[in-house]
């Protein structure tokens, strides 16, 4: 089968590797189509520590079934499935207490095992979750994305009338902004120097966009109960931590590269009582994704806005990279759109 192939930081490319087969427990999936994000570039550039390589990239994906291994019974060949990329060991410190996101022993497809910009690739049947007749295979890839949104709001435990503001309108910002929303928020603010994005994300719901914070906190002079950076860059980040009024919430939810630091007021966490969360991929989550996105609480079809071949991966990061569309997709059976 035809798959991409980061052999290590800074190279790349397509080639044919051999097919997979399940093995006990284990089904294969035919990818429909794989989503990028952040986390895509990190790996090519070296900035995300977990990566082990080589590796077909691709943990945000869904296909159908084309094999079943031994002791699989929840599947059969044809389902249409949303696979969570998450592999937990289940057995060390933080497994034990319910905390497989922080497995000692962290693994996700696509990531440290291969994933899914390939034709074809083998997961375990237990991340397998059949996706509802509502959610077309084009728009289920968004379900991965959207269970670390909800594993995001788990955490930070919004009140009903808290007031958001969100850093970034790209695709985390945009679905952060929609599970918001719906959780209540009496305001949800987004600040992105993109204007388009920008746009997007007040067709979205958005109650007030700008290119910075200063120009909405007239609004809002005590600051945001909540606070969610949703880009990875320092500059918003640093920004980010001193927008939470007093007794509120900062998260930081975008992946920054790993080698980065920010700098902030330890004062003024201690003196306004700011509580400073991060957010860790999926936990318990990735279920309740599916039945959100089937539920149509997601605007899936804005958020996708480009799909490329698996030759066009290079090209696909790179547009990613200049803040073009909101969700890129690698296609494996298709061709750049």
């Amino acid at each position: 089968m035809r798959a991409v192939v980061i052999e290590e930081p800074h190279r790349l490319h397509v080639t044919t590797v051999p097919d997979p087969t399940p093995g006990p427990g284990e089904v294969v999936v035919a990818v429909a189509a794989a989503g990028l994000c952040e986390t895509d570039v990190h790996m090519l550039a070296g900035e995300f520590g977990p990566t082990r390589y080589p590796v077909v990239p691709g943990h945000e994906f869904a296909g159908e079934v084309v094999a079943v291994g031994a002791d699989v019974t929840a599947f059969a060949e044809g389902d249409a499935v949303a696979v969570d990329p998450a592999l937990y060991c289940g057995a060390c410190h933080f497994c034990a207490l319910g905390r497989g996101n922080l497995c000692e022993r962290w693994g996700t497809l696509g990531i440290t095992v291969d994933g899914a910009c390939a034709e074809y690739v083998a997961v375990p049947a237990r991340n397998c979750h059949r996706l509802p007749e509502t959610v077309p295979l084009a728009h289920a890839p968004l379900i991965e994305p959207l269970s670390t949104i909800v594993r995001g709001l788990d955490i930070v435990a919004p009140r009903l009338g808290d007031n958001f503001l969100i850093y970034g309108a790209g695709t985390m910002g945009l679905l952060y902004l929609q599970v918001a929303r719906r959780a209540g928020a009496a305001s949800v603010s987004v600040v992105d120097v993109n204007e388009e994005r920008l746009a997007v994300a007040r067709r979205r719901g958005a109650d007030a966009v700008a290119t910075d914070a200063d120009t909405l906190a007239s609004a809002h002079p005590r600051g945001w109960e909540v606070v969610t950076d949703c880009t990875g860059n320092i500059r918003a980040i640093e920004d980010g931590l001193t927008r939470p009024a007093r007794g509120g919430t900062f998260q930081q939810f975008g992946c920054a590269p790993d080698q980065e630091t920010a700098r902030f007021s330890p004062f003024r966490i201690y003196h306004d009582e700011i509580r400073i969360v991060g957010s860790m991929a999926i936990l318990h989550s990735f279920g309740r994704a599916v039945e959100l996105l089937g539920k149509g609480v997601i605007d899936a079809e804005t958020m996708i806005t480009h799909r490329f071949g698996l030759d066009s991966y290079a090209t696909a990061l790179e547009t990613f990279r200049r803040g073009t569309g909101r969700k890129l997709q690698i296609v494996p059976s298709g061709a750049a759109t």
